[in-house]
């Protein structure tokens, strides 16, 4: 069992050591599960902001002098080898070094998860992304990489797609026919909102209001449901889906097929619910045709009829992760990753009109937000990934609630994700 082989390499003084990207809110708090795990240390913190790094660092437990600060292959090397953890603004670091074992992007950039992606699969080191919007936006070219050289590449458990990928293979191992996948959304959907609209509550969570603005606005959802579509080959019935007010209670009847009375047009379609009884948790409505089965799942209070949801009422997103990480490291154990072929994608919205020569700002900000729509309609459209709308510079007008293109920016063709992307899109 994986805590037994965790304990063992504690014991051996053997421990998983990771590499890690990314000590905001989502890093941080990763390292501070880490401290708690047997059998896996974060060895290396990488971010822009190396004060963060350092304080992830500290507010578990290290002292100063336990961190060694570099973006030096060799002086990294040493301080790890002395039993030293090292802080780093190179998010290509950890990709160059022996003593880490494996690395993972906790970020919510898809520009520094591909970056450290990228790094991981040029010098071979197996990557576990904590990180679906890097996913979303060059998950298969990064994926396709990664096979081809022999590297390892996943996205973790703890947010919703990871979730459902495990709901995903507990109902098909089962044999049950799959009619709608989703998430509860942890708050109401609001277009409009901008990091002035949610500053309260996001003071009152202590979180950044870019990111609470993200969830409300419904770009990270639009993001979540798109990753677990192109894991699971499931679809968006509609642009931004449904998201009907749902209880567990009539959630089944709900996502029935349009021909038993429900809103689903065809089976395998992937959606979200509003409303505080699902908030939170990932589920899967099922159909089931066999009365035996029916009748025991009646018994057993899953619910009744021949439409069943199968629910798992919460996601722990970046305190899963080491779950994941392990499994990656000791069995060779992929989560989730994108199929070859692309079946969404999320569109960049304008938040209000934009004037030629505005650079467009962060997920959760004033300018775009993102909505889920089918690979085929993005790419007929021309359509902006909003994966790469942050920093693009907007170079001719375009009205709020319209969808931008490639043509209505300009993107900085140096980028690693920018050139990812292209590569990915050539593939088809």
């Amino acid at each position: 069992m994986l805590k037994e082989d965790l304990a063992r390499l504690e014991a051996e003084n053997n421990s998983i050591q990771v590499g890690v990207s990314g000590a905001g809110w989502i890093g941080s708090g990763f390292v501070a599960q880490v401290s708690h795990v047997k059998g896996m240390q974060v060895a290396l913190l990488a971010d822009e902001d190396i004060e963060a790094a350092r304080e992830a660092f500290l507010a578990s437990g290290l002292e100063t002098n336990d961190l060694v600060e570099t973006a030096s292959v060799g002086i990294a090397e040493d301080a790890l080898r002395s039993g030293k953890k090292v802080v780093t603004g190179s998010y290509a670091l950890a990709a160059q070094l022996a003593s880490i074992d494996i690395v993972a992007d906790i970020t919510p950039s898809p520009a520094s998860g591909a970056e450290t992606a990228y790094a991981c699969i040029q010098h071979g080191k197996d990557i576990v992304l904590v990180n679906i919007e890097a996913d979303v936006t060059v998950g298969r070219i990064l994926h396709k990489l990664a096979r081809d050289a022999g590297v390892l590449y996943t996205v973790s458990s703890g947010d919703e797609p990871g979730c459902l990928m495990e709901l995903w293979d507990f109902v098909s191992t089962l044999g049950y026919e799959p009619i709608v996948i989703g998430k509860g959304k942890n708050n109401p959907l609001d277009p409009s909102a901008n990091p002035d609209l949610v500053a309260e509550s996001a003071q009152k969570s202590n979180k950044d209001p870019f990111q609470v603005a993200s969830y409300v606005d419904g770009t990270k959802t639009m993001f979540e449901m798109t990753c677990a579509a192109n894991a699971t080959g499931c679809r968006p019935m509609k642009r931004g889906m449904h998201g009907p007010q749902a209880t567990l209670e009539n959630v089944s009847q709900i996502f029935a097929l349009q021909e038993d009375g429900g809103i689903t047009t065809r089976a395998r379609s992937i959606d979200f619910v509003q409303g505080s009884s699902m908030a939170g948790g990932v589920f899967i409505t099922v159909r089931i045709e066999d009365q035996r089965i029916q009748e025991d799942l009646e018994y057993l209070k899953v619910g009744k009829g021949k439409y069943f949801t199968f629910f798992r009422p919460y996601h722990l997103w970046f305190l899963e992760a080491p779950i994941s990480i392990a499994r990656a490291h000791l069995y060779r154990q992929v989560t989730l990753v994108p199929q070859e072929q692309a079946v969404a994608d999320v569109l960049t919205i304008a938040k209000r009109d934009l004037k030629p020569g505005e650079q467009l700002d962060d997920f959760g900000g004033y300018t775009f937000y993102g909505v889920m729509d089918t690979a085929e309609v993005a790419r007929s459209l021309n359509a902006l990934p909003v994966g790469l709308a942050p920093g693009a510079k907007v170079v001719r007008a375009v009205p709020a609630g319209q969808i931008l293109t490639w043509e209505d920016v300009s993107l900085d063709e140096t980028s690693r994700v920018v050139q990812l992307r292209q590569q990915q899109d050539a593939l088809g």
